[in-house]
């Protein structure tokens, strides 16, 4: 009988399938060929119509039994994939106790933020509070609170990232010092340490993205000499005890009078070497007394209240504390630089 004929065909290639499937999906796949809505013992099954009436029962139980037969070679086979499945995979996770343990490799503080705390720790033992401010600024606090209205020359020297007309990434953390005065509370020590930016190529001493400490002191009789004193303490808290300081006039607009800071080489003790190139002095900060104007603008009355700011670099100074000669070091994430600190 032909249909005898296909049955043992098909049980005979389904086996031989079933036997060199070597994974549950190639397995899966055999099943569908042979039981599935349209495999081969289904379309066998829709083609009995053909088949004599009296032929029809034989059939039908010749079908059942290949079937029964491929369900238990496929679920047998589905097994012992199974357990070869589960094997390999515990033999994967196989864990040999007897070998020493993978180290974990412990952080630190980066050398910026080392230095930074140092600073703030200075500051805050002489009364100073440490506050924060937005990095994304009003143009009016970055340049016109500082005495640095539209179209001053002092606005060429930073170049800014403008946002849109009235709003800046900060190019300094001065803004900072312009919202507290803003509030009123009196008198005023505090520190500002904080990322800025400005339009800088990046090369050894230069980077878009920088961080200052800026200062700010604003109280009744401070005199310029308060500035001195606070500068030259600070320079000994951070470089050592005999470091001296040097005041060279400048000019800053939001303060007058100005002037630049310079340290005794701490690594010659100001005689002269490569690292101060031979002049015994090291720049570290520019400071001044708050203009008046500053002071007016921001609600203080500049008759009764005078006071003090400091900005310094933190790159400069984390560079200068560690003998770095590359500012470059301290971004690129290199573990062998980093774990030097």
């Amino acid at each position: 009988m032909a249909m005898k004929e296909r049955l043992a065909k098909i049980r005979e290639e389904v086996l031989e399938q079933i036997k060199t499937s070597e994974s549950l999906e190639r397995l899966n796949e055999v099943r569908i060929g042979a039981l599935g809505k349209k495999g081969a013992l289904t379309e066998i099954l829709k083609g009995m119509k053909d088949v004599a009436a009296e032929d029809r029962p034989k059939v039908g139980q010749m079908v059942n039994e290949v079937r029964t037969e491929l369900e238990r070679a496929l679920e047998t086979e589905k097994e012992k994939l199974e357990d070869l499945a589960r094997d390999a995979k515990l033999k994967s996770e196989v864990i040999d106790v007897t070998l020493p343990a993978v180290k974990n490799q412990v952080g630190h503080r980066h050398p910026n933020t080392i230095v930074q705390e140092e600073v703030e720790r200075i500051f805050v033992g002489m009364g100073y509070e440490v506050v924060e401010g937005p990095e994304v600024e009003k143009d009016y606090y970055n340049f016109e609170a500082l005495n640095t209205p539209k179209g001053h020359p002092a606005r060429d020297e930073q170049d800014t990232f403008y946002i849109n007309e009235d709003v800046v990434l900060r190019t300094q953390t001065s803004p900072v010092q312009v919202r507290t005065m803003e509030k009123g509370k009196l008198p005023i020590r505090m520190i500002a340490p904080g990322r800025v930016y400005r339009a800088d190529e990046v090369d050894a001493t230069h980077s878009p993205v920088f961080h200052q400490i800026e200062g700010l002191v604003i109280d009744k009789n401070i005199t310029f000499a308060d500035l001195k004193g606070t500068l030259a303490e600070f320079a000994r808290e951070l470089f050592g005890e005999e470091t001296k300081v040097k005041f060279r006039p400048h000019h800053f607009p939001f303060t007058e009078p100005s002037a630049e800071v310079d340290v005794s080489c701490f690594k010659c003790g100001g005689k002269g070497c490569r690292f101060c190139k031979g002049s015994g002095w090291i720049e570290i900060l520019g400071c001044g007394m708050v203009h008046p104007k500053v002071l007016t603008m921001s609600g203080i009355d500049p008759e009764e209240y005078s006071g003090f700011a400091f900005g310094v670099g933190l790159e400069r100074i984390t560079l200068l504390k560690y003998e770095i000669d590359d500012m470059r070091l301290l971004y690129e994430n290199d573990v062998r630089f980093l774990k030097q600190f």
